[in-house]
């Protein structure tokens, strides 16, 4: 192919990739995205969807590159770090997850019927039991004995 030439990827490692645009050195990445240490759910509540994918893709490159190094014998530094940028990207995708069913939650509220995976779990004895209304609900004949012969109060002399 003329003009494409075959990319290799640190230490001189060749998976037979055929590119367009030359890889990004892992370096760059790890410094690009390596400014976020441990990130923390409450810190990401507060972000915009946008921000959240923004912050994904840069994780999930900064995996990509930690990989890299890793098959290039990088330092053990860089390998524990794998592990706590795999975390980062579970909380992200986690909060982006509750953000959405949040939003679900609120635009079914006033609706009839809630889909199944946002209606409330519990077991399935519970799901079946009747609601408070339904098991306090009494007929109009019991209604008015209650009325008309009232329980009656005892007091004792003294």
């Amino acid at each position: 192919m003329p003009g494409k030439r075959r990319e290799t990827l640190a230490a001189g490692f060749d998976f037979g990739l055929q590119r367009e645009t030359p890889l990004l050195n892992p370096q760059i990445l790890l410094t690009m995205a390596s400014s976020s240490s441990k990130i923390r759910a409450f810190e990401l509540q507060s972000k915009s969807k946008q921000d959240l994918l923004e912050q994904l893709h840069e994780l999930k490159t900064e995996l990509s590159s930690l990989r890299v190094q890793k098959i290039a014998g990088g330092s053990a530094s860089k390998l524990t770090k794998i592990n706590t940028v795999r975390k980062s990207i579970a909380r992200v995708l986690t909060v982006i997850n509750q953000k959405q069913r949040q939003n679900l939650r609120e635009f079914y509220k006033k609706s009839k019927y809630t889909p199944l995976d946002l209606r409330y779990k519990k077991t399935r004895a519970i799901r079946r039991r009747l609601t408070e209304k339904e098991a306090s609900a009494i007929t109009v004949k019991q209604h008015k004995k209650n009325i008309h012969f009232p329980a009656r109060k005892i007091a004792l002399k003294a």
